[in-house]
């Protein structure tokens, strides 16, 4: 299931929001229905031993990680 990044237009605050449709979240911050998508970088693996041989592209910059954890650890891409 994907989860995607909004950006609030009325207040500006960025959110992650689990999308089972083609609708438009509202804003978790202050509830304004005028959001759009944002485009995401996202965690690509090649091969069972990625992580240790540095062969892995993680689409974030040298640091690692996703966008949804900007290079610390997190559970959704193992950085």
């Amino acid at each position: 299931m994907p989860i995607y990044e909004y950006c609030c237009d009325k207040c500006g605050k960025e959110f992650e929001e689990l999308v089972f449709d083609d609708s438009t979240p509202a804003c978790p911050h202050c509830g304004s229905s005028l959001t759009h998508k944002l485009m995401s970088s996202c965690c690509v693996r090649c091969g069972s031993d990625a992580s240790s041989s540095g062969s892995g592209s993680t689409g974030a910059g040298s640091g690692g990680g996703c966008a949804g954890c900007a290079g610390g650890n997190c559970a959704s891409c193992g950085h």
